[in-house]
């Protein structure tokens, strides 16, 4: 393992500044770097193994003193959505309960509010950490997805691709 003795004083100030805000250039500066070069300076010390090792040494540092982890995190926002679900009794300005009616059954009963903004936001988040979203647009054509014409493409293909994309 690389120790921190190989890096010099400006290359540990400059993974301190890092580590607050991951921002290179501006931790460039901070550390001392030549604001007029920072972002170039910044993009090259993180492509050193050192400066990684160094980094990823202070962000586990971080994560234990703060008692942070991807688990937390996680559990803050089912913990949140859980929260926003649930129904806040709708009261009226008398703070006396207001009532509605189920339009399914016509029966009176207390009308509930959510945060349900808040609740969609969340599933989002956790959507996005199992990755059930892609940002990948697939396009496709009325008889499925479409197909290039390239060198390896017999004339044969190529022909009826070309007819295909005329039919309606």
């Amino acid at each position: 393992m690389v120790t921190t003795k190989q890096l010099t004083e400006k290359q540990k100030l400059f993974c301190r500044e890092y580590i607050i805000d991951l921002n290179a250039s501006q931790a460039a500066v901070r550390a001392g770097y030549s604001k007029k070069c920072a972002k170039e300076q910044g993009y090259r010390l993180l492509t050193y193994a050192h400066i990684q090792e160094e980094l990823s040494e202070l962000s586990k540092s971080r994560e234990s003193r703060l008692e942070v982890s991807a688990d937390y995190v996680i559990q803050t926002i089912v913990d949140t959505i859980q929260r926003c679900a649930q129904g806040e009794p709708m009261l009226d300005r008398k703070g006396s309960p207001v009532i509605g009616y189920d339009p399914l059954t016509g029966d009176e009963k207390q009308l509930y509010k959510f945060d349900s903004a808040a609740v969609l936001r969340g599933a989002e988040l956790l959507g996005r950490h199992l990755r059930l979203f892609s940002d990948r647009v697939e396009h496709a054509g009325p008889t499925g997805p479409i197909e290039l014409i390239t060198a390896d493409t017999t004339p044969e293909r190529a022909a009826e691709l070309y007819r295909r994309m005329f039919e309606r």
